[in-house]
């Protein structure tokens, strides 16, 4: 194969470069997917078994069109083991998790599931969910789990701090109760696959056999714990390639470690570095706005992206009065452009928070423009799916508590909330899986009515189980609706919104014919290995746990996209508006006032995202006020917006942004582009000055100390004049709310 024939000469060295390890730093529409894709490619048509070869990446849709695209154009590209860092644990646990404590029929928790578990431990344990709320709790042990901190590490971290104390008890009950439950976390499955690996040698040395060749995407957003499973994996051969750009990490909230790309060549010694900077996507003027915004970031290896299209519209930025008048400009641009000609699909609207969206989509919607929108309420969160779906976890995996409790009554068969609570206690008591304490009900209940009525429940759950290795999935689904009454009881509701739940019901279904029809035997398997059973109920709810929002997009869709601009990473189109681009919401008011350096430049990273999703127009528009958090603010054009050189932006008003704001009435609105009317449906309030006090040097969650009332937490802070609104709870006065400067508010450390 001639990579010369399909590749520019950057792209054609990477591809060819197959032995040791390899540092890609693949800039923003620079054609990294085709330079994986040739690069697989290259290396079978080089006599490199197709089995040796694994490829990793973040997204479902990603690594379909990779294993799709490989597929056609080298025979034997099919069998390439292409897949998200979460599918490809799981499928080594589905093997291997017996070797260490845990049965191969385990389900996995998603966000919600395990909310709903932390809440219940946290009510055994009789800690006060107000001063711990469930969400905060896991948010922190999905921290520590990213750097490979299980409990006990965790309670010696947490040395005498009372906080931390409290979080790493209920962090141990926790993963004890996954343990009892036979669930799985989504932290767990990268987590227990490192275990596994480390515990069981033999395991890993089979992996690392088997895969000789591995290839990393968006190697910028792993985590610590990625980085170690792809260390262990590749540490017999060394023949590791991770593409990515230092300029694009945005998911340091999540986890993500920006050192694991900057470091790559101090980690793995003898590595070679390949650049790609040409970009074919977008025109030289987006380029050079994104290359002058991000290049204002220390932290950062050398890149610039350029491009043969020379030329290009110039950006256009657009300041309103309010978020109204900018939902109006933006409905009113696309609504004459699709007149003209252009397609609705052709459009993206993105924004720094999802709460952004609300006035937008009003805007659409009065105009009749049709869009989608991401990130809001997606098909397997829906209440029905989820019912419905943990019927079938709790099938698959009868100690899977958190599935048994939303189904144990669900529809209503007379288990109420007594009935459960006995049966908690039981179980805690006895040490037993939840299920358990219902098949021994008639251990400790003298009710009846009630022992009946759990043991219809119990009988009718050994017999789904009996017919599940009998059924198809879409089959047993069907079975379930039936004989559990759960669609009948949806059906004799009869109101609109019971409709709209069947019709959600029915889609499932849908969903899952569609699985069985694409499901065929395992790829990826050598002579002689065994063959998971890809069609069985584990691989279908295996499937429906890890997609993502962003696998269901589909480019075809005539429809205006809106989107946070962290969902927007991998994706373009013609014409984007980011909409907020102002102090406080882009970049953040955590990351202006409590973020420091550090997650300023992960902002900027976010901003150089937004700007090259564009491919040929750019609108970036601020608001002079804006209601956020239930109260009117105003705030200054973006500070990246002063890092766009002028020559580059056609509107935009000044170099420097406003000390003060400028009553709404005397503002010339554009010095240069087309004039905005102001709002006329929102009478705009009279202007605030900006907080000129400095922020209070602590913030939320940290513990303060004041005069009458004594230590307590901060809950929120928030701009109120000249001076900051702090809201903190005190363990016996609850939570009361003070002026930072006024009321000398002391942090304790």
């Amino acid at each position: 194969m001639n990579l010369n024939d399909f590749l520019n000469p950057m792209q054609a060295q990477a591809a060819a470069t197959i032995n040791g390890p390899l540092l890609l730093l693949a800039g923003a529409g620079s054609g990294k997917t085709r330079v994986l894709i040739y690069r697989m490619a290259y290396m079978v048509s080089s006599g490199i078994s197709p089995f040796n070869i694994l490829a990793i990446t973040f997204t479902n849709k990603a690594a379909r069109e990779m294993k799709e695209r490989t597929a056609g154009i080298v025979r034997g590209g099919e069998n390439i083991w292409v897949s998200t860092f979460h599918s490809f644990c799981c499928r080594v646990l589905r093997r291997d998790i017996d070797k260490i404590g845990m049965d191969k029929s385990f389900t996995i928790l998603d966000a919600d599931d395990s909310l709903r578990l932390m809440k219940t431990i946290i009510k055994e344990l009789n800690v006060n969910d107000k001063q711990f709320p469930a969400k905060s709790v896991l948010g922190e042990i999905g921290r520590q789990k990213d750097e490979l901190i299980g409990p006990a590490e965790y309670e010696l971290l947490a040395g005498g701090d009372f906080r931390l104390a409290i979080i790493a008890k209920l962090y141990k009950s926790y993963q004890s109760r996954l343990k009892t439950n036979n669930s799985l976390d989504f932290d767990d499955i990268i987590n227990k696959t490192i275990e596994l690996f480390s515990s069981c040698p033999e395991v890993l040395e089979r992996y690392q056999n088997r895969f000789q060749y591995i290839m990393v995407d968006e190697y910028q957003d792993t985590n610590t714990a990625q980085y170690q499973l792809i260390r262990l994996l590749s540490a017999k051969h060394r023949n590791l390639c991770v593409v990515g750009d230092d300029d694009q990490s945005i998911y340091g909230w999540r986890g993500a470690n920006i050192h694991n790309i900057l470091n790559f060549e101090k980690d793995f010694v003898n590595a070679v570095t390949i650049k790609l900077e040409q970009n074919y996507r977008s025109t030289n003027v987006i380029l050079d706005a994104a290359n002058a915004v991000i290049q204002n970031n220390k932290g950062r290896k050398g890149k610039v992206l350029w491009t043969e299209q020379q030329g290009g519209t110039p950006i256009h930025y657009q300041s309103t009065p309010d978020e109204y008048t900018e939902a109006e400009f933006i409905a009113d641009t696309i609504e004459t452009a699709y007149s003209q000609g252009t397609k609705y699909k052709d459009f993206a609207i993105l924004y720094r928070l999802n709460a952004q969206s609300r006035v937008v989509e009003e805007k659409l919607v009065r105009r009749n423009i049709r869009y989608r929108i991401f990130g809001g309420v997606r098909f397997y969160e829906r209440k029905e799916v989820k019912d419905v779906l943990a019927y079938l976890k709790t099938i698959a995996n009868p100690y899977d508590e958190v599935s048994l409790r939303r189904i144990i009554n669900v529809p209503r068969r007379g288990i109420g909330d007594v009935a459960l609570d006995a049966a908690t206690g039981f179980a805690l008591t006895h040490d037993l899986p939840l299920y358990e304490s219902f098949l021994r009900v008639s251990e400790y209940s003298e009710s009846s009515a009630r022992n009946k009525n759990i043991a219809a429940f119990t009988t009718m759950m050994e017999d789904f189980q009996q017919q599940m290795p009998l059924l198809s999935v879409s089959e047993l689904l069907k079975f379930v609706l039936d004989k559990s009454n759960y669609l009948l009881t949806l059906q004799t509701e009869n109101t609109d919104e019971a409709r709209d739940r069947i019709k959600n019901v029915e889609e499932l279904i849908s969903k899952a014919v569609e699985f069985e029809k694409n499901s065929t035997s395992r790829e990826s398997l050598e002579p002689g290995e065994i063959a998971d059973d890809n069609k069985s109920l584990a691989a279908f709810l295996e499937e429906v746990a890890l997609i993502a929002d962003i696998d269901n997009y589909d480019e075809n869709e005539d429809a205006v996209s809106l989107m946070t601009l962290h969902s927007s990473k991998g994706l373009e189109f013609p014409q984007v508006f980011i909409a907020g681009f102002e102090e406080n919401v882009f970049p953040s008011y955590r990351a202006v006032f409590y973020g420091g350096e550090k997650e300023i430049e992960e902002e900027r990273r976010l901003c150089y995202v937004g700007i090259t999703r564009a491919k040929q127009q750019l609108y970036l528009l601020s608001s002079i006020q804006r209601r956020q958090n239930g109260m009117m603010v105003y705030n200054n054009p973006s500070r990246f917006l002063n890092e766009i050189p002028e020559d580059l932006v056609v509107g935009k008003a000044t170099k420097k942004p406003l000390t003060e704001p400028k009553p709404i009435g005397n503002f010339d609105f554009m010095q240069r582009g087309t004039a905005t009317k102001p709002a006329t449906t929102v009478k705009p309030a009279a202007p605030l000055p900006t907080p000129k006090l400095a922020p209070p040097d602590y913030g939320i969650g940290d513990t303060v100390r004041q005069a009458k009332y004594g230590i307590g937490e901060v809950l929120d802070i928030k701009p109120s004049g000249r001076d900051y609104e702090v809201t903190v709870r005190f363990p016996e006065h609850g939570a009361k709310k003070f002026m930072a400067h006024l009321s000398k508010l002391e942090k304790v450390t």
